[in-house]
């Protein structure tokens, strides 16, 4: 589906079904050097198990038009308009938002801001503060293709994903580098992936956020994730009026590295909604 989003062309996966209002619906949000892709296994399965799939591109990053988000709150402001211009099309309420990494900063702003419009807010591979070092930030901008590879290696733990992620054999390396650097080079005008690893590093309002939050919340963590470790997302746990929290054996990558498990989790905490 493509929608206009603040006088932007907007592409909006949603599993090849078409919205139903009838249906409760589930946002998925990507992170950084990421598009709706990486939701592959888990937005096919919930399109095809009675709910509305939503899974954006993000502004400015392959097939979505507009200036990338610089800061979590900017980028919480177009999914905040996406969700009123997808209610205004075609009927859809409240949704439920599912984001990773930097998209589960974004979910987590949408959700303290519009209580109202959000039944369900889960979170993967997240913390707070997401801090990014300087090396990494300096690296995005000089080598970026070179920091990528070393992000890449940092985010996996797994060469191989389990069959029912992408297919036998799949390369969860090579893959999500390919994905890396074809988002990369989607936008030739702005650094997507300097402007995403600094809006992590910049968000200072995690825990304020959470504490605004009424809907119940879902945490999937990697054991072994050493961009987003556990421990980095217990403050935010804590601030949490109602907290799951699942851990799944996969380093940040979980969508792919425990896919299985990754799924279960968010079958289980969406089923209420229907």
């Amino acid at each position: 589906m493509e929608i206009d989003v603040n006088g932007h062309n907007t592409y909006c996966y949603t599993g090849g079904k078409t919205p139903d209002p009838a249906k409760p619906t589930v946002l998925f949000i990507h992170g950084a050097l990421n598009d709706h892709s990486v939701w592959s296994l888990q937005s096919r399965y919930f399109a095809n198990h009675g709910y509305n799939v939503l899974c954006p591109d993000l502004p400015g990053h392959c097939r979505s038009h507009g200036t990338p988000p610089a800061t979590v709150e900017a980028a919480a402001d177009f999914v905040i308009a996406l969700i009123r211009a997808v209610a205004s099309t075609t009927g859809l309420g409240a949704v439920a938002l599912v984001g990773h990494s930097f998209g589960s900063l974004i979910a987590l702003e949408v959700a303290a801001r519009e209580p109202g419009r959000v039944t369900r807010l889960a979170l993967i591979g997240t913390a707070f503060p997401m801090k990014v070092s300087d090396a990494l930030l300096e690296g995005s901008v000089k080598s970026p293709i070179k920091t990528m590879e070393m992000v890449n290696v940092f985010s996996r733990s797994t060469l191989a994903a389990p069959p029912s992620a992408l297919g036998p054999g799949t390369w969860v390396y090579g893959g999500s580098l390919a994905l890396a650097k074809r988002v990369f080079a989607s936008n030739s005008n702005n650094n997507v992936f300097y402007s995403s690893f600094k809006a992590c590093n910049d968000y200072a309002g995690g825990e304020a956020a959470m504490a605004r939050v009424s809907c119940p919340v879902l945490f999937i963590l990697g054991e072994v994730d050493q961009m987003t470790p556990p421990k980095a997302a217990q403050g935010l746990i804590k601030a949490a009026k109602a907290a799951k929290v699942v851990t799944v054996p996969s380093g940040h990558h979980q969508m792919t590295e425990a896919p299985e498990e990754t799924l279960a989790a968010l079958r289980n905490f969406l089923s209420s909604d229907k």
